[in-house]
Parts: C-alpha cells; sequence; structure tokens
C-alpha cells in the first residue's frame, strides 16, 4: 500500500521525488520521507517525517544543494507506529532503504544475525535495511540476492549504497515495482503515475531481479546473475492525465471523465455493433466451454461484480457467484475446469484478489480479469485479460475504474448471450445499442450535478443513513453506501427494501435519512410502498429515480435519472450517487481523496 520512488538523472532528484510523492500519496499518506545524494560530497541526505508530503516539503524547503540521485516513500501503517523514526527511508551502515510489503520472518532474522542492538525503530523494514548492510561487501547485486533468499513475506526494496553514488537497486516480491529510462534519467515507481510527467513507456520489474538504474541506463539480473532485457510496454494514458486539471480534488475530476472512459473502454471492442474481444485475444470458446461463472473481487471491484450477477442470471439463465477475494480460498469454492473464474481489480495488484487467482488456476479454472494497469501482477497471473481504459484514478475513492468495469461486464454478457445462442444478432446489437448511449446518460446527470449537491446538503449532519432499493437497485446501492462511508464517514447501510420488515426498520426514526433507488419498472409499485414505510416513521426521504417512473413520487426529494433500459440504469444511477457521496464529503470539509485509515491499493494481506 505504501508510494516509492526512485530517480536518478539530469533533474534535481528532491523536486522530483517530491512531486512524484504528492501523486503517490494516496497509496499511503501517514508519514512520508526522502534520501538524496547530494551532488559534491555524495553524502546521502534523509529528511522523513510523520504526517503528509506537504509536511515533507515544508522540511526540504532549507535543503538547497543539488542532487542527481535519490529515492522516496509514503507509508501506509502496517508495522510499528506512525511516527517519524518509523517512517522510510531506513538508514543501516551503507545501506538506505525504502520497503513496500510485510516482512513475516523479521523476528527470527533479527535473533539470527544479531541486529537487535542496530534498529532504532519498529519496522520490519528496517530489519531488512540492517540485513543488507550485513551481507554487503562492495558488490550490490549480490548483497540483495542474499537479502531477499532469506525473506519470508512480500516486498518491495528500492536501495541506496553509499559507494555507488548514482546507482538505485530494487527487487520484488508481489509488490509492484514499475521503471523506465527516459531522456531525463532513469525511474522507478511502486505505481505508474508517478512515471507519467516523463513518459509513456515502462517495463515491469519481474519478481526476484534484481534491477539497477542508471542515469544513463538499467540492467536487470536474474535470480542466477544472468543480464536480462527488460520488456517494455506503453501505457496509453496522456503524460498529463495524471493532475487535477483545475478540480479541487482528483474525484471530482474522476467523477467527471466518466464518459469518456466508459467511450473509450467499449469503442474499440465492437465491431458492426457486435461485442468483439478478438483484439483483446479472449477466444468465444472461453466462454461456450464453461458451465458456471465465479467472479473474485474486493470492495468496488466485488460490487461490479454484484452487478455482472444479476445480469448473468437475468440474461444467460446461468449459476454465477461472486466471491470476496480476501475469504475466497478460505471457504472451499467450487472450482473447477467448467468454471469461468473472472478477476476484477483497477490496480491489478489486489494481493487477495491476486493470491485467488492463483488458487483457481491451481484448481483447473480458465482466469479472464479485469483490469486497468497493463502488466499488473494479476493480468500477468491471469489466462486472459480485458483491460478498461479508465486511466489514472489517484482518489482512494473509485469512481471510473468501477464504470468502466461495468461496462466491460456489459460487453462479456452479451459476447457470451450471442455465442451461446440466447440473443440473436439483432438483439445483440440492440444491447449493444443501449450501452452506447451510457456516456450520454453519465454526461446527463454530470451536467445536472447541484441538483445532487442540494440533495446532499439534507443528509450532512447525519450520523446514521439508509440505503433502500430492489434487485439492481440494491446492487448500485451497496456500492454508493460504501462511497458515502469511505469520503464521509457517515454510517451507511444499503439494505434490499423487501428485508426492512425483518429488522432494519427499527432503526428508522426522524434522524435517519433514507437515500432510495428506483430504477427498475416491474418493481416500481413495491418499491414505492417501501418508501412510504420509512417516511411514515419520519424519514427524510431522497429518491434517485428513473425519470418515467417520477411522477408518483413527486411528493419526496427527487433525483431524475435518464432514462434508459432497465438492466442499464446502473450506469447513470452509480454516478448520481458518487457524487452524492463527493459533495457531503466536501461540504464537511473533509480531505475527500484521502479518507482516513483507507489507501487505494491493498497489497498486504
Amino acid at each position: 500500500m505504501c508510494g516509492i520512488i526512485g530517480y536518478t538523472g539530469s533533474e534535481n532528484a528532491r523536486e522530483v521525488l517530491l512531486d512524484a510523492l504528492e501523486l503517490l500519496e494516496y497509496r499511503g499518506y501517514d508519514s512520508a520521507g526522502v534520501a538524496v545524494k547530494e551532488a559534491g560530497s555524495g553524502k546521502t541526505v534523509v529528511r522523513r517525517c510523520a504526517g503528509r508530503v506537504r509536511d515533507l516539503r515544508k522540511l526540504c524547503e532549507t535543503e538547497t544543494h543539488f542532487s542527481g540521485c535519490g529515492i522516496g516513500h509514503t507509508r501506509w501503517a502496517t508495522h510499528g507506529g506512525v511516527s517519524d523514526v518509523n517512517a522510510h527511508p531506513h538508514q543501516a551502515g551503507s545501506v538506505t532503504l525504502v520497503h513496500n510489503g510485510i516482512i513475516e520472518n523479521y523476528r527470527e532474522l533479527i535473533a539470527d544475525y544479531g541486529l537487535e542492538g542496530k534498529l532504532r525503530s519498529e519496522t520490519d523494514s528496517e530489519v531488512v535495511a540492517a540485513l543488507l548492510d550485513y551481507f554487503y561487501e562492495g558488490n550490490p547485486q549480490e548483497a540483495v540476492q542474499k537479502t531477499v533468499g532469506r525473506l519470508k513475506g512480500t516486498f518491495a526494496l528500492v536501495v541506496m549504497f553509499e559507494d555507488r553514488r548514482d546507482a538505485i537497486y530494487a527487487v520484488r516480491n508481489v509488490s509492484p515495482v514499475v521503471a523506465t529510462l527516459c531522456e531525463q534519467g532513469a525511474m522507478l515507481a511502486s505505481d505508474l503515475t508517478a512515471l507519467c510527467r516523463f513518459t509513456n513507456r515502462y517495463f515491469v520489474l519481474p519478481e526476484y531481479q534484481v534491477l539497477e538504474l542508471r542515469k544513463d541506463g538499467v540492467t536487470l539480473w536474474d535470480p542466477d546473475g544472468k543480464v536480462m532485457e527488460p520488456e517494455y510496454q506503453t501505457v496509453d494514458w496522456e503524460l498529463n492525465s495524471s493532475g487535477k486539471n483545475g478540480y479541487p480534488f482528483y474525484m471530482e475530476k474522476e467523477i467527471m471523465e466518466q464518459p469518456g472512459a466508459v467511450t473509450r473502454t467499449i469503442e474499440g471492442r465492437i465491431r458492426g455493433g457486435m461485442p468483439d474481444f478478438s483484439a483483446d485475444g479472449v477466444p468465444d470458446t472461453l466462454f461456450t466451454d464453461c458451465e458456471r461463472i465465479c467472479v473474485i473481487a474486493c470492495g468496488t471491484a466485488m460490487h461490479a461484480g454484484l452487478v455482472a450477477q444479476a445480469l448473468v442470471k437475468s440474461v444467460l439463465h446461468m449459476h454465477i457467484e461472486v466471491e470476496m477475494a480476501s475469504e475466497f480460498m478460505y471457504s472451499d469454492p467450487v472450482i473447477d475446469e467448467k468454471t469461468l473464474v473472472i478477476a476484477v481489480s483497477q490496480s491489478g495488484e489486489t494481493i487477495d484478489t491476486l493470491e485467488a487467482v492463483k488458487y483457481a488456476r491451481l484448481r483447473g479454472a480458465k482466469c479472464l480479469s479485469v483490469i486497468n494497469v497493463r502488466g499488473s501482477s494479476i493480468a500477468r497471473e491471469s489466462d486472459y485479460v480485458i483491460y478498461t481504459s479508465a486511466g489514472p484514478e489517484i482518489a482512494v475513492a473509485s469512481t471510473k475504474a468501477y464504470t468502466t468495469q461495468l461496462a466491460v461486464f456489459y460487453l462479456i454478457v452479451a459476447r457470451m448471450a450471442h455465442s451461446r445462442g440466447i440473443f440473436t444478432e439483432e438483439e445483440t446489437q440492440c444491447f449493444i445499442r443501449e450501452l452506447q448511449r451510457t456516456p450520454e446518460t453519465i454526461r446527463d446527470v454530470l451536467a445536472r450535478r447541484r441538483e445532487v449537491h442540494v440533495l446532499a446538503k439534507k443528509v450532512l449532519a447525519a450520523k446514521d443513513l439508509f440505503m433502500i432499493g430492489r434487485g439492481l437497485d440494491h446492487s448500485i446501492l451497496l456500492e454508493g453506501s460504501l462511497k458515502l462511508k469511505e469520503v464521509s464517514y457517515i454510517h451507511s447501510e444499503a439494505y434490499a427494501s423487501g428485508e426492512l420488515k425483518h429488522g432494519p426498520i427499527a432503526l428508522i426514526t426522524q434522524d435517519t435519512p433514507v437515500v432510495a433507488s428506483v430504477t427498475q419498472d416491474k418493481l416500481m409499485s413495491k418499491e414505492l410502498s417501501n418508501i412510504r414505510e420509512v417516511a411514515s416513521r419520519g424519514a427524510d426521504v431522497a429518491v434517485f429515480v428513473k425519470d418515467s417512473l417520477a411522477k408518483e413520487l413527486e411528493d419526496y426529494e427527487l433525483f431524475r435519472l435518464p432514462d434508459m433500459r432497465d438492466e442499464f440504469m446502473v450506469m447513470p444511477a452509480s454516478v448520481a450517487l458518487q457524487l452524492l457521496a463527493y459533495y457531503v464529503s466536501s461540504d464537511k470539509g473533509f480531505d475527500v481523496d484521502k479518507p482516513r485509515n483507507l489507501a487505494k491499493v491493498v497489497t498486504v494481506e
């Protein structure tokens, strides 16, 4: 979950590192630090502190020495409390190190190598620095490989040695590292967003290979010491697309980018009005040879899977399960060679999902992943990959990643329905035409976002809030409720409306706002009845309603959603609920992009 950056080149390393850390802060923001080598003396200078990158930048304001080489880190505490001494980088002898991951056997290492008296922090990371210094005898590659051979756990290690003035070394297991060589020098990071200012070319550091960055080149060694060639990839994000572009928060910017993101995701996968995955290398046999589907994901990605579950049941009439990736391996899942596993992750690095994919493939299942980041760990572990085109998503609360995941699921369902003989070509084209309308309906919602802002003001003072809906509306509200919890800290729960009388209605009082979603024609009458139930008990009700159904709900506070076929109403409704969460958080004065206790990418179990 931590953010890592390394740079060696012609620019001032300290400024490059601080700018990159601001982009990476969503990965961890309880402390931050940089270590740079001063150009004249070659001395390594470390500055670190508990707090945000802005606090680190203030700490560095008086630094005037130019440096062309350095490493930086934004920490999310998993081992040891939040303090200056626990912040990275850590130093031990000739070694300066930053670390992402968890070392499971750090206590044994302390005992085996007599490191106890050399440690000042509470972190497992400093243990690695001390162990690396123990092994270092002038050959960085050899010392790194000896060290990682004794580590148990997940890690991305980025290291500077005191006697290697302009070089940075890295190695990883599971935790991601990407790197590049560009006009300004050589860089590595835990996330592509930190590299986008300089280049759109990068390579993923393979596990257990040792990387050396120099300002004029890179070298890779495999575990046997053989020199390897990096495999460069190209990202299709614009180099400036990771900035805020004038918006106060990334979350608002990313909400506003959704029409374009959805369009980019679907347009290259529609030919002659039909869904087409040939450019992705995904064969129809993947969809026709399976007997059941299992979606594995976490958080927002899992909620996208719940929408897919409803579509698969109603359109394909197939058995489908949606599994929390964190529980998957421990719940004795029924997985075999007839199961199509679909893994969903924005980053492609979510550790629970990655381990679930590995487990499913060992059981014989084929795995198709829906990912936003090319070359990510889950992508490399999967049989097939469909990449979304959300671009960089910086805000911790996911928005455009979710809607592009939904768009891919609609394409998959349409392709499966046609290839399995459930849809005729005409029915498939009709389905796809409605999908192609979704960017337009999202734009309609965004154009009227001030109306959502008005609704948001009604719930600012709430301590508890409930969301109710039936069918697909319930799936929508699970994600809407999560968004509100994440960024506003209001206790919010989404319930299937029919379950109200089985307990939850006891919690409804005059001080409890209720948000309802009404987008399904066939469920309109029942949903209206449930809304009246909570209103009669004093609840202040706000309704997100399909425009053609709004007439019977005019007694309530409404946001009218543009009309689509029922199964596609998820798209405009989800965007409206994202706006609700955003405005509640921003009006409360919170840091919308960095909600407390949360990090963007979960890379430790």
